[in-house]
């Protein structure tokens, strides 16, 4: 022990975050620094006896967050098998990146999309290695507990630290976004399909989509704008045969709206909880994501079967109901697909639990084999069961579920649960938002109510604008995906894998050209997504 420390019991992070330090500990500390301040510690004529020296049970490990983590074992901790490890790196790879993959595939053409989207996952594959190995690259230091950030603050200095950050908070504020859009709308058809059933109103999709059991919608058929964000704008109430008095469900409405007042009802719901001291209540349900997700594949593959086939390849021309296999607008993917990819700023914490340290690059390459196949399932399917005609394909909206009606059982059941799985993320995702920064700003993860209550705000507020303003998610996880991608995807990892190849008198021309074109590729991803 270099250094003891007494840790206030404020900073303990345990099962039960308020847990005090007893008397006993703080004695224990105490002896331990009288003794370090007797000697050096290279002399170990009196460095501490055994018995001053706490136990195993009651050691704790200091956080750069501000946090003290208790010991657990002398192993570091359970190691997990590497089937567990590849399926917690898919299951936190699978986000809302997945429901925008259809939507991406269409604007870049499925051939092209195909393609693209097979490019992308070897890319982020490979940079993300970059990312895994390069502690290791570091000599004469141990590294055994440093994060990908702390390896750009010792090549880059505090250019490298505070920019590792911001990029960082990009991706964290830009899910969230995501996420208050994505709420709004699984509320309000959630809402709307109950008020539907309880006053008996039909809806009616014949002039805008297509008949028969399994109905799909296109909210924009005239307009060419496939946003995605004007309600039922695709879908008209039918009465006749029901009585309802057609003023109440104006009255409802005007009052369920998905822009103009569901994105203020979350306020209500979600600002308190983001104020919560502790996210470990809303870590309990993060499991949900892996049953969403796998609910998603199911849905998906019984909407296919049920609709068939819909698919006719024009290599460059646009037709009525078909869209060409390469488009120009094929940057909208690339930034989808870097968020869709993206682990790169916490893969290093999670390998740390592999068991077998030795498959790492295997375990990884598998995780991201199978998340490539997930999300090439659902955009194929997906692209390929969409009924074209009589519906072009460019009628695909950046969330897939859109494009059915809110009557639809199955897809009730998939928003639903949706919704209450974001309910309990984002509270968790606005946890890891405060707790970088403000333990980089202030020195630690909750300085007042004031503070927390100040960045809550901003993000609850960004949320709302997007969410009544700019309802896109596809356009939303492009620009985040590609601007956080730029620096934590393609730039540092390429830098940081070139200086250390040089410090060792190892790099070579064709490594430098090759991590030189994945800076390039990034600045491109970058620059397309506002000029394509």
């Amino acid at each position: 022990m270099d250094r003891p420390f007494h840790v206030e019991h404020r900073n303990i992070v345990e099962n039960e975050p308020s847990e005090r330090v007893s008397a006993e500990a703080s004695v224990l500390s105490s002896r331990v620094h009288y003794y370090s301040r007797l000697t050096a510690s290279s002399d170990r004529l009196l460095s501490p006896p055994d018995h001053v020296i706490p136990c195993q049970e009651e050691l704790y490990v200091y956080s750069p967050l501000g946090m003290a983590f208790k010991v657990t074992g002398g192993d570091g901790g359970a190691k997990n098998p590497s089937i567990i490890t590849i399926f917690a790196i898919w299951n936190t790879m699978m986000g809302t990146s997945i429901l925008s993959i259809p939507w991406g595939i269409k604007q870049a053409g499925f051939t092209l999309g195909i393609v693209l989207l097979i490019s992308m996952g070897l890319l982020t594959l490979y940079c993300c290695l970059r990312v895994l190995k390069s502690p290791k690259s570091i000599p004469y230091i141990d590294t055994s507990d440093w994060e990908f950030p702390d390896v750009c603050k010792y090549y880059f200095g505090k250019f490298g630290q505070w920019s590792s950050l911001v990029f960082s908070m990009v991706s964290l504020i830009g899910a969230m976004v995501v996420y208050w859009v994505l709420m709004s709308n699984f509320l309000f058809n959630t809402g709307k399909f109950i008020y539907n059933y309880a006053h008996n109103v039909s809806m009616s999709d014949t002039e805008f989509g297509t008949n028969g059991s399994e109905r799909v919608i296109c909210p924009f058929p005239d307009t060419g704008d496939h946003r995605g964000n004007s309600g039922i704008s695709g879908l008209y109430l039918n009465t006749n045969n029901y009585g309802n008095d057609t003023s109440d469900t104006a009255v409802f409405d005007r009052w369920w709206s998905k822009t103009n007042t569901i994105p203020f009802y979350l306020i209500i719901l979600l600002l308190p909880l983001l104020n919560f001291r502790s996210a470990s209540f809303f870590a309990r349900f993060t499991f949900l994501g892996t049953i969403s997700v796998v609910y998603l594949i199911i849905l998906v593959t019984l909407k296919a079967i049920r609709l068939g086939f819909h698919l006719e390849f024009h290599w460059l021309e646009t037709t009525q109901f078909y869209v060409p296999e390469f488009r120009l607008l094929f940057p909208q993917l690339t930034g989808v697909l870097t968020l869709a990819f993206f682990i790169h700023n916490c893969i290093i914490t999670l390998m740390k639990s592999n068991k077998h340290q030795e498959n790492n690059v295997r375990d990884l390459s598998v995780a991201y084999l199978l998340v490539g196949l997930t999300y090439l399932y659902v955009g194929v399917l997906i692209f390929s069961a969409f009924p074209s005609p009589p519906l072009s394909k460019d009628c695909i909206e950046p969330n897939f579920l859109d494009n059915f009606p809110s009557s639809d059982v199955l897809v009730f059941v998939a928003r639903t649960c949706l919704l209450f799985q974001m309910t309990t993320v984002y509270p968790l995702l606005g946890y890891l938002v405060r707790v970088q920064m403000m333990s980089q700003v202030f020195g630690k993860h909750y300085p007042s109510f004031f503070h927390v209550f100040t960045l809550n705000i901003f993000i609850v507020g960004t949320g709302v604008c997007m969410a009544k303003y700019y309802p896109n998610i596809g356009s939303i996880i492009r620009y985040s995906g590609a601007t956080c991608g730029l620096a934590l995807v393609f730039v540092f990892p390429s830098l940081v894998h070139m200086i250390s190849q040089k410090r060792r008198g190892e790099l070579s021309w064709p490594s430098a050209i090759f991590h030189s074109l994945l800076i390039v590729l990034g600045v491109a991803n970058v620059a397309g997504q506002f000029f394509m």
